[in-house]
C-alpha cells in the first residue's frame, strides 16, 4: 500500500467521525496542556526566584564573615590579605551599626548598613524605586519597612532629606567589642533618600562609607569577594576559610534553590500527568471504537491483498496523528491558560499596589519534548488496536455484524 493510500485511510476520521475525533484529540489536550501549565509556573516561579537574587556579578561573589568567635571583628589588615588571594578582584567591606534616622522631623531607629559602591552590585540587589548610586556620594537606599516607619509610600521618601546619627561600639586594642561603651556620632552631612529596596521584614539603610571616612571605622562585619572567574571560586573560597572565617556563596542557595524547585516542578508534573492519563484513556476508548466500526472493512482490505502490516501501520498513523495534533493542541491550550491566569493574578497585583510579574516560563525544549511525548502516547495508545486489526481472520470480519 502507497504512503499516501496510508494516509488518506488514516485521517478519514476527520471527515466520517468529525466530533469524536475532535472530543478525543481535545482530550489528550487537555491532559498536555495541564502538563505544560503545571510544570511552565514552577519553571517561571524558579525563574521569579533566582532572578531576584542573581545577576553576573554576584554569582562570582563570596560572603565573609568572622568565625565562631563573633566579638573579634574582620580587621582592615584581613581586608589587605585577602585583597592579595590569586584571583581575588573586588573586596568590598560592610559595616553595620545600630542608628538613628531623622525625616522630615521625625526620628526613628533603624539599621544601618555602611557600604562601598560596589557592595550592591556583588550581592545582587537593585533597588525597586529611584536608583541606587548618587553622583555626590550623599545618598542613601531605605527599605519599604524603613520607609513606612516615617508614614511614606516608597515611591514617595525618594529625595527626602535625611539626618543620621551612628551608634559605634568602642573596641579594645585586640578590636573586642566592649558593648557597654557606645560612641554616639551625629553625622554633618544631610543624606538624601535616592532609592527604596521592597523589604517590609525589616528596616534598614544603605549609606556610603565615603561619607563618614573621617570615623575611621575600621572593624568590618562582612566582606563581599568577587573573584575574577567561577572556576576559581572554590579556590579561593577554601583560601579564605584555612584564615578562620566563615564563608558563604550565593551559589549554594542556588544549588538549594534548584533543588527545591526541581521536587516543586516534580510535584506539579505528576498533577499533570495524572490528567493525561485519563485523557490517554480515553484515546484508547476511541481507537476501539474505531477497530469494531471497521472490521467488515478490514475484511474486505484483507480479502483484496492488504497485508497485515499496512492494516497495522494504518491504525498507528491514525493514532500517532491524533497524538500529533493533541500535543500541539495541549501546547496552545496551557500557553492560552498560562497567559490568562498571568494577566489575572497581575491585574489583581496592580489593583492591590504589587508589581506585575511573569509567573509562567515556557522553555523551547519542554515545548519539543512534550509534543514528541504527546505523539509517542498516540503511537502508544494505537498499538494494541493496531496489533488486534492485523490479526483478523478476513473472513469473520467480513462476516461480523
Amino acid at each position: 500500500m502507497k504512503i499516501t493510500d496510508i494516509l488518506s485511510l488514516s485521517t478519514r476520521m476527520f471527515r466520517t467521525r468529525p466530533m469524536r475525533t475532535f472530543l478525543t484529540i481535545l482530550g489528550l489536550s487537555v491532559g498536555i496542556g495541564a502538563v505544560l501549565f503545571l510544570v511552565s509556573l514552577g519553571y517561571g516561579l524558579q525563574k521569579i526566584v533566582l532572578g531576584n537574587i542573581t545577576t553576573a556579578d554576584s554569582l562570582l561573589s563570596l560572603d565573609v564573615t568572622p568565625g565562631a568567635a563573633e566579638i573579634i571583628a574582620i580587621t582592615q589588615n584581613d581586608v589587605d590579605a585577602i585583597s592579595k588571594i590569586p584571583h581575588v578582584e573586588l573586596v568590598s567591606p560592610v559595616v553595620n551599626l545600630s542608628s538613628q534616622i531623622s525625616i522630615n522631623g521625625f526620628t526613628g531607629s533603624t539599621a544601618a548598613n555602611i557600604i562601598d559602591d560596589n557592595f550592591l552590585r556583588l550581592s545582587g540587589f537593585s533597588v525597586d524605586f529611584g536608583q541606587a548610586v548618587s553622583e555626590d556620594g550623599l545618598g542613601i537606599i531605605i527599605s519599604s519597612a524603613g520607609a513606612s516607619l516615617f508614614g511614606l509610600e516608597p515611591k514617595d521618601i525618594i529625595n527626602h532629606n535625611a539626618k543620621i546619627s551612628l551608634f559605634i561600639p568602642k573596641t579594645d586594642e585586640y578590636n573586642a567589642v566592649r558593648s557597654e561603651e557606645i560612641t554616639v556620632a551625629d553625622l554633618s552631612n544631610v543624606y538624601k533618600v535616592i532609592g527604596v529596596i521592597e523589604d517590609d521584614s525589616a528596616n534598614y539603610i544603605y549609606f556610603p562609607s565615603s561619607s563618614v571616612k573621617d570615623l575611621r571605622l575600621n572593624k568590618f562585619d562582612q566582606l563581599k569577594i568577587k573573584v575574577s572567574e567561577s572556576k576559581y571560586v572554590e579556590e579561593v573560597r577554601n583560601l579564605i576559610i584555612s584564615k578562620g572565617f566563615l564563608v558563604s556563596s550565593l551559589s549554594d542557595i542556588i544549588d538549594q534553590t534548584n533543588k527545591i524547585f526541581q521536587v516543586v516542578q516534580l510535584i506539579l508534573a505528576i498533577f499533570g500527568l495524572i490528567a493525561l492519563l485519563v485523557s490517554s484513556i480515553g484515546m484508547i476508548n476511541t481507537m476501539t471504537i474505531t477497530l469494531l466500526e471497521r472490521i467488515n472493512e478490514i475484511g474486505i482490505m484483507r480479502a483484496i491483498g492488504i497485508t497485515k502490516r499496512d492494516i497495522k501501520i494504518m491504525f498507528l498513523t491514525e493514532s500517532l496523528i491524533m497524538g500529533l495534533l493533541g500535543g500541539i493542541g495541549g501546547v496552545i491550550i496551557g500557553y492560552i491558560g498560562g497567559l490568562l491566569v498571568n494577566m489575572g493574578i497581575n491585574l489583581l497585583a496592580n489593583t492591590f499596589g504589587g508589581q506585575s510579574l511573569s509567573l509562567f516560563y515556557y522553555p523551547s525544549w519542554f515545548i519539543y519534548f512534550i509534543i514528541v511525548f504527546s505523539t509517542l502516547i498516540g503511537l502508544l495508545t494505537g498499538i494494541f488496536p493496531s496489533i488486534k486489526a492485523s490479526r483478523l481472520n478476513p473472513l469473520l470480519a467480513l462476516r461480523y455484524k
